[in-house]
């Protein structure tokens, strides 16, 4: 049986080297992984290239990439080349209308962040965010995203539910970091919820990199993530 790819495993680790083989470990038990910025400089483009197109893993670009429109639509364009599946930019609605040109015909899906799940009322403060709710400001900034032609975004598993009920999330992805097994440790996130809770709350993908890769058998703790999952969406 193949695994559930609504569960997808961040290789939060430094390298190429590291990855493929927590990738090796967990084998079979997961078909999704998601490489970031940590992992740049250390071979993840090659790494997300070789889980990819050796091992048929679906793979999540984490960039969260953010400049003026041209510099985005370039670096989309050379992104796409690699066959990937899924790409972050940040929400504002001019980065994401040129990254979804950048993509062109690709299966690309460009994700929108909204406010990184780290964050809360007194971070948007220091960083001089306009003063209101966090949760409404998230569903604002990804119904924004979603007009300007993202095909989905990133949001706490808080806001899934809002975001999924918004007219211009028809169709749409909805992928929660921030997400904690029964029992885990908080660690540094700060809106956070279960596999099952996210996925009962209108996400389709979570993501979750710790409570895995730090386990003593990752395969072992991905599948119990897997078994926390309610059935599929009709």
């Amino acid at each position: 049986m193949p695994a559930d790819d609504r569960l997808i495993v961040a290789l939060d680790v430094p390298n190429l080297v590291q990855g493929m083989d927590l990738a090796t470990r967990i084998g079979d038990a997961a078909s999704f992984y998601k490489i970031g910025l940590g992992m740049l400089t250390g071979g993840g483009l090659a790494l997300a290239n070789e889980l990819k197109q050796e091992h048929g893993k679906r793979i999540f670009l984490d960039m969260k990439l953010f400049d003026i429109g041209a510099t985005i639509e370039a670096a989309v364009r050379g992104l796409a080349q690699y066959d990937l599946d899924f790409l972050t930019v940040h929400g504002d609605p001019q980065v994401v209308a040129a990254a979804a040109t950048g993509k062109g015909g690709t299966n690309l899906r460009i994700l929108a962040v909204t406010i990184l799940t780290s964050l809360d009322r007194a971070d948007l403060d220091a960083n001089l965010i306009k003063p209101g709710d966090i949760h409404q400001i998230t569903l604002e900034r990804a119904a924004r995203a979603l007009a300007a032609g993202a095909d989905g975004v990133i949001a706490s598993p808080q806001e899934a539910a809002m975001i999924r009920a918004l007219p211009e999330a028809t169709g749409k992805l909805i992928v929660t970091p921030g997400i904690r097994p029964v029992g885990a440790a908080t660690g540094d996130q700060k809106r956070i919820a279960t596999p099952g809770q996210a996925i009962a709350d209108g996400a389709d993908h979570i993501v979750i990199g710790r409570p895995i890769w730090q386990a003593a058998d990752p395969a072992a703790a991905a599948r119990a993530v897997i078994a926390e999952l309610p059935p599929r969406r009709a």
